[in-house]
């Protein structure tokens, strides 16, 4: 039950983390964001460290450094494939492979699933697929390097998951500090790249024309909202680091073998908290498919937690 309760908990927050870097990358680069987003997340890491302790052993930090290695070569090729293909098909994508690559290394060492736990992990993909399926009016053209691409960093995104399950028991924050340390140098050097390439600013919208008088507006508009896209990608940074710290609690919170693949599935729920978030704030409505995943996202929960 209490696996449970962190690997949803982590999904949510998580989910919550990527709707505020998807609002402030409408303003600056999202691998702006991403590297911002990375460091801000150290300083809740280290309160944790001090409020909740942790053993910086040579397991915990090695392992935190693949964590960190991981997450910053699956952010970087999630932006890649996003780039160059329809998110409604490469998001799933990420989705699936993020949560099918801990399950299958599971499965791989010997862990054996109840056949009710194997029924919901596979509903729970399902859900996944249903919630971040959306439609996608950007007339992007799928092409087997976005298709790569995004599977590849769904590996990366599972490649967290088994990360942390590999730390020790007893090193609480540290390989998280580890990782996110790590995660913020890569990204923050992607970041420098993409500027020192473009030779332009950070902002995400810079082909605006002198005589588009729609556009010379909003780049007005947008001189005072300098704070609110600060707090925004603040508040990004902090639910990131949350989300980690539920997932690697939801790692540790059992010594049954079965909890890897129940807390890298249900981490792949976190679109849930992007579109819920989304509906509240942006008052998007949710599609009726969306709504079904969101129903089998609860019966598959439900389910592993009475397996």
């Amino acid at each position: 039950m209490l696996t449970v309760l962190f690997g949803l908990s982590g999904a949510i927050v998580y989910g919550f983390a990527d709707f505020l870097g998807g609002l402030a990358s409408r303003r600056i680069r999202p691998v702006t964001v991403a590297a911002v987003a990375a460091v801000v997340g150290i300083a809740p890491l280290l309160v944790g460290l001090v409020v909740v302790g942790g053993t910086f052993s040579w397991p915990a930090a090695v392992w935190g450094a693949v964590a960190g290695l991981s997450g910053g070569v699956g952010v970087l090729l999630l932006y890649a494939a996003l780039a160059i293909g329809p998110m409604s098909v490469l998001s799933p994508v990420t989705a699936v492979f993020a949560a099918v690559v801990p399950v299958l290394v599971a499965v791989s060492r010997g862990t054996v699933l109840s056949p009710v736990a194997k029924g919901a992990l596979v509903v729970a993909v399902v859900a996944v697929v249903l919630v971040a399926l959306v439609r996608d009016a950007s007339g992007a053209r799928l092409t087997a390097r976005g298709v790569a691409a995004a599977a590849v960093a769904g590996c990366g995104f599972g490649g967290i998951v088994l990360a942390y399950d590999m730390t020790p028991t007893d090193s609480g924050v540290a390989p998280l500090l580890v990782a996110r340390v790590l995660q913020a140098v890569l990204l923050g050097a992607a970041a420098l790249v993409v500027a020192l390439r473009t030779g332009g600013p950070v902002h995400a919208t810079t082909t605006a024309r002198p005589d588009d008088a729609a556009a010379v507006r909003e780049h007005r508009a947008g001189r005072g909202r300098g704070p609110r896209l600060l707090v925004t990608v603040t508040a990004c940074g902090v639910f990131d680091a949350m989300a980690n710290v539920f997932i690697q609690a939801g790692l540790h919170s059992s010594d049954d073998p079965a909890t890897l693949p129940v807390v890298s599935v249900l981490n792949a729920l976190y679109p849930i908290g992007t579109v819920v978030l989304a509906g509240v704030v942006l008052r998007e409505r949710l599609t009726g498919q969306q709504w079904i995943g969101i129903v089998l996202a609860f019966v598959a929960s439900v389910a592993l937690a009475l397996a």
